[in-house]
């Protein structure tokens, strides 16, 4: 499912993956849903953090 993307997402990339809006992608960053961090004022996260994230919305379900 991921295997297109490289290991480091942007927010662009975790919109697409997740079909959500920029504001939505900012606060599950913000809020720590999904484990991330910022370089400068880029965030990047981690494609194991987004695997994550969906394995354990997806056992909520």
């Amino acid at each position: 499912m991921l295997e297109q993307y490289d290991d480091v997402l942007t927010i662009s990339d975790l919109r697409e993956v997740l079909n959500i809006g920029r504001n939505a992608a900012y606060n599950l960053l913000n809020k720590g849903e999904i484990p991330a961090f910022r370089i400068g004022r880029n965030w990047k996260i981690p494609k194991d953090s987004l695997i994550y994230y969906l394995s354990q919305w997806k056992k909520h379900q």
